[in-house]
């Protein structure tokens, strides 16, 4: 694993081994064309055992952003403590958060994460989330506007809401920006919000604006669910413009 992230230019040097404990895993059943299953094995893993002590130096270290998922608090207690510390020291560091919510039923309930995540959402300049995950940064009762509303009054910059096929939202103070999905033919799905949320960031640490920013992500994520595998299909920076104007079943020559 960490000589597959070195070799996608990653930096590795803030992974601590853990001696005691296995590497978390997650398997996916394609058990139909439309049906995958997930099956998590991450109970006692190395992950699971994050504390703040592994987030003290590589926070110190400095960094552009904080971005968080709410898988993370819903591994362990220490999981849990780690995360909230971080969005804290990252705040009083300056350094801006991005929380994806990033729900998971089969690690916690939806009252559990939201007892978190609401509290969690107010050190974020950035959260993401799916349209039937707001409720869990926000009064359950809310519709979305509602929800957003009182997000962007206790300070986050930008609330994206991820619509899968039919794109996404960006609501800032200034308004709602809309986003559509490229048309391409859909392989497998496991992958695509991760995907948009990489190519938001990626746009934002490139000075793009709201709408070019969008359009990233709608770009990663097309490319994540037209190719099997969770990041395996994901474009370099050479072809971002690839999808620009083709079909599904162009040949390039």
């Amino acid at each position: 694993m960490l000589r597959q992230l070195r070799a996608e230019g990653v930096a590795v040097d803030g992974v601590t081994r853990d001696p005691d404990r296995p590497t978390g895993l997650m398997f996916l059943e394609r058990r139909t064309a439309d049906l995958t299953r997930v099956q998590y094995h991450r109970a006692g893993s190395a992950g699971s055992a994050l504390d703040v002590d592994d987030l003290r130096a590589p926070l110190a270290a400095g960094a552009r952003m904080l971005h968080l998922s709410g898988i993370t608090p819903a591994l362990s207690d220490t999981a849990r403590a780690a995360t909230r510390w971080a969005a804290g020291a990252a705040v009083a560091a300056g350094i801006p958060v991005c929380l994806d919510v990033n729900h998971r039923d089969r690690l916690w309930s939806r009252d559990t994460a939201r007892e978190v995540l609401t509290p969690l959402a107010g050190h974020a300049s950035i959260i993401v989330a799916s349209a039937d995950e707001l409720d869990l940064v926000g009064d359950p009762g809310a519709d979305e506007s509602t929800v957003v509303a009182d997000l962007l009054r206790r300070g986050v910059d930008t609330v994206l809401v991820k619509l899968g096929g039919d794109g996404a939202r960006a609501h800032t103070r200034d308004g709602v920006e809309r986003v559509g999905a490229l048309s391409v033919t859909a392989v497998d799905a496991v992958g695509a919000g991760d995907a948009f949320t990489a190519g938001y960031l990626s746009g934002w640490f490139d000075g793009l604006d709201l709408a070019g920013r969008l359009r990233r992500a709608a770009t990663l994520g097309a490319f994540a669910v037209s190719s099997p595998g969770d990041w395996e299909g994901l474009p370099r920076r050479a072809e971002l413009s690839l999808l620009d104007g083709h079909e599904a079943g162009d040949v390039l020559r």
